[in-house]
């Protein structure tokens, strides 16, 4: 039978807008411009007859109808993008991982070479920002969030909770050795955002008062000030592996505590998607060491 279908482009152009409530940002995902959209968009809206935007403080916002139009061609679209992935041999497209920087300098990063020669028709655009996505707006396709509690209250897949010890430069301590009294004379770094230098002490049996720093040098920084001699670093063992393996840092004691964890988070439509999923298992598949880490925590 005949049925009453708009141009797929219009309708692509009109759920990305939506998704983003922007017709800037729906440019730059279907890698078109604003006018295209907007022109789309508007074409659509003449057909149908109603209106689907209106102007918001920014960018745009969905009107009643258009809220319920999106409700019911999103799941079609998606229906005619996993039939169509359904047919190909190899994942492919863009894939957007927003991540907590230290995470993605030090663990993603180091594994890009690895993952362009896995997935060659994935082009991943890694995101590394201390300010999160919003998954349910499409603002990356995977994100990589710390939990301190060691849990997130959304569905996730946990990553690695590597335990955290102290590190230092070598030769920066005496016998590269932490000692009680070091902990009020040299420069304490960390890369929590509490001062995870009070549970360690008391995980050691240290007594003594860890002064709190007046500031907190973000945790990459911090990383690196350790590593060229200006402090010790208390930090999980996931994101010093690089610099430990390459005589960069050592490990000052032995003693270690589990505090939090990073999970994989995917949002509900993106999560659909074959190259989407290929980067979800990829990821997993490259942190397993992570989350079995051969050094147990002491004390």
């Amino acid at each position: 039978m005949s049925r009453t279908l708009p141009p797929l482009n219009a309708l692509r152009a009109f759920e990305a807008a939506a998704r983003h409530e922007s017709f800037s940002r729906a440019a730059e995902e279907l890698g078109v411009s604003h006018s295209a959209i907007s022109r789309h968009v508007r074409g659509l809206e003449a057909r149908l007859g109603v209106h689907l935007f209106r102007d918001a403080s920014r960018g745009v916002a969905l009107t009643a109808e258009g809220g319920h139009y999106l409700t019911r061609i999103t799941p079609a679209l998606d229906v005619i993008s996993e039939a169509t992935e359904g047919l190909t041999d190899a994942p492919a497209g863009r894939v957007v991982v927003n991540s907590e920087p230290l995470f993605a300098a030090k663990i993603v990063i180091p594994l890009l070479s690895k993952f362009q020669r896995d997935l060659p028709d994935i082009e991943l655009r890694l995101v590394g920002s201390n300010e999160l996505a919003d998954l349910d707006r499409f603002e990356a396709d995977l994100a990589i969030r710390y939990a301190k509690t060691g849990h997130l209250d959304e569905p996730s897949d946990l990553l690695s909770n590597a335990a955290i010890y102290p590190f230092a430069a070598p030769g920066y301590l005496k016998d590269d050795t932490l000692r009680p009294e070091d902990l009020t004379r040299v420069p304490l770094f960390r890369d929590r955002g509490s001062n995870i230098w009070v549970d360690w002490a008391a995980h050691a049996g240290f007594d003594v008062d860890v002064p709190d720093p007046p500031w907190r040098m973000r945790a990459a920084l911090a990383l690196e000030a350790a590593v060229h001699g200006a402090g010790v670093y208390l930090g999980a063992a996931d994101g010093t592996h690089l610099d430990e393996t390459a005589g960069r840092l050592v490990r000052v004691s032995q003693v270690g505590f589990r505090q939090g964890s990073f999970h994989l988070l995917a949002s509900g439509q993106a999560g659909r998607r074959k190259a989407v999923r290929s980067v979800r298992a990829w990821l997993l598949e490259h942190t397993r060491a992570l989350r079995t880490h051969e050094d147990q925590p002491n004390g």
